[in-house]
């Protein structure tokens, strides 16, 4: 696997604006019974979009993705509910949430579980896109997003390499 070559930082702000306009968005697929967020970065999208929606049920999943060297493995931490498979399963309308789908591992691990559900994601790259059905912002596949609970303030150097 390539490592990524482009950086795109993203603010608690922008990644706000961003997760309502998925909740804008997703507002003609609901009503919905539930969300079932991926965690861990599906949980904060998936708080701001169950507010805008008014949806009080909240799940998670909890997976692990192993490195590029078993790319593709997926490990479930933390099962979903059993009740909310079957309500998948008796066409009760769920709602998957994640920030971001790469490769569309985690996302195929998910689908399995709840294969009716509308799975949604606030960013999107090519090679998992078609695992989701609604997405905000698509990225190249070689950009590595920096989400804000991953960031600290510090000196970012010009993108040509110019010191001003």
């Amino acid at each position: 696997m390539n490592q990524p070559n482009k950086s795109f930082p993203v603010s608690w702000d922008q990644f706000h604006r961003d997760s309502r306009a998925l909740a804008w968005r997703l507002t003609g697929e609901g009503p919905f019974h539930a969300i079932v967020a991926i965690a861990r970065g599906g949980l904060v999208p998936a708080t701001i979009i169950a507010r805008e929606l008014n949806i009080r049920m909240i799940e998670s999943v909890s997976v692990k993705s192993y490195d590029h060297q078993t790319q593709g493995e997926v490990q479930v931490l933390k099962a979903i509910n059993p009740d909310l498979i079957a309500a998948d399963a008796s066409g009760r309308k769920l709602l998957i949430i994640d920030d971001l789908v790469d490769t569309g591992a985690t996302a195929r691990a998910v689908r399995n579980m709840l294969p009716n559900a509308h799975f949604a994601t606030v960013y999107a790259k090519p090679q998992g896109r078609d695992t989701v059905d609604s997405f905000i912002t698509e990225v190249s596949q070689d950009t590595w997003i920096y989400f804000p609970w991953d960031l600290d303030f510090t000196y970012a150097p010009p993108i040509t390499g110019g010191t001003d």
